[in-house]
């Protein structure tokens, strides 16, 4: 590597999850399916929620948005990742590193904020139930989804702009399959110290403040549902938190266990391979852990799918 430092830096090398070339076939396959199922999925759950007016409330508002900005999230990452592999190019230019680090700090932002809020609704729904219609107004799931955009939004511009103040060596190879801000800090050749106690600041405050919350809600859930007296009272309340609590604790723990298991490591390939955890599979999942356990969704997807069907005989008719 050239060490010499070129602010005008026209490419990037991912150096993507493997260097193998017997196993760029089967990572292609496999992260194809992957990113049809996460997209056709969470496009399910979007449609089958606006389509049933029986779903139009503060929980099932906040999972469609949710599934949307799982489709980002995947999006923003996969399908560069298999154009590289198809034109057997490892290759991305400076803006569109920089594009692909800020849409993805953006998404995965706004997959903490909104999973929090989730935790706050299911918090209302069960702790103060005969106030949930008046706590829980339109107008206010409008303002938290608008919020969690704002301030994801400015946490990835102002991350972003750091970076763009970074120089980097003339052939920078980043190993991993997309661009990673913690592996752009570390590339570059300038003093990163501020870089690095901002990225770190934000992870405690954007990271922590959330997980806080989400614990403080299930705390207070936990404590009601335990209140209840009858086993059938105690199962309904559970039920309707099951698949939100399933999901955060997926994101979160995958989410932990990667940057962990990366700062005990010191190993980058490794990184990028448990990254996928929360990367692709855990958005992959979310639809089948809502559909699965959510006799609301199951109804309103047997409802979609029907109506797509005759609407589909009728045009053939």
């Amino acid at each position: 590597m050239d060490p010499g430092n070129d602010t005008g830096i026209s490419d990037f090398l991912l150096l993507g999850l493997s260097e193998e070339p017997e196993l760029q076939s089967l990572i292609f396959g496999l992260f194809l399916s992957m990113y049809l199922i996460t997209v056709f999925g969470n496009m399910l759950i979007i449609l089958a929620i606006s389509s049933d007016s029986h779903l139009h409330t503060p929980m099932y508002f906040f999972l469609a948005n949710l599934s949307f900005v799982d489709i980002c999230f995947t999006s923003t990452t996969i399908p560069k990742m298999l154009w590289n592999i198809q034109t057997q190019s490892k290759m991305i230019t400076y803006e569109g590193c920089l594009s692909q680090m800020y849409f993805f700090i953006l998404f995965a932002g706004l997959d903490i904020f909104l999973l929090t809020v989730m935790a706050y609704d299911r918090f209302v729904a069960i702790c103060h139930p005969l106030h949930y219609t008046v706590l829980m107004k339109p107008w206010l799931c409008e303002l938290l989804v608008l919020v969690s955009w704002i301030l994801s939004v400015l946490h990835s511009f102002l991350e972003s702009l750091m970076v763009l103040q970074l120089s980097f060596c003339r052939k920078v190879e980043i190993p991993h399959f997309f661009c990673e801000l913690n592996q752009m800090i570390q590339l570059a050749c300038s003093d990163t110290f501020l870089n690095t106690m901002v990225m770190y600041f934000a992870a405690m405050l954007l990271g922590g403040a959330p997980l806080a919350g989400v614990l403080y809600s299930y705390s207070k859930i936990v404590s009601s549902i335990l209140g209840i007296s009858s086993a059938e009272g105690k199962y309904k309340a559970f039920s309707t938190c099951a698949s939100h609590l399933s999901v955060v604790s997926l994101f979160y723990c995958t989410g932990l266990g990667v940057y962990l298991s990366s700062a005990a490591t010191q190993n980058s390939h490794s990184s990028a391979v448990a990254s996928v955890m929360y990367t692709v599979v855990t958005p992959m999942l979310n639809p089948f852990i809502y559909s699965l356990r959510n006799k609301d969704i199951k109804g309103a997807l047997m409802r979609f799918s029907g109506m797509a069907v005759l609407k589909g005989s009728i045009v053939l008719g």
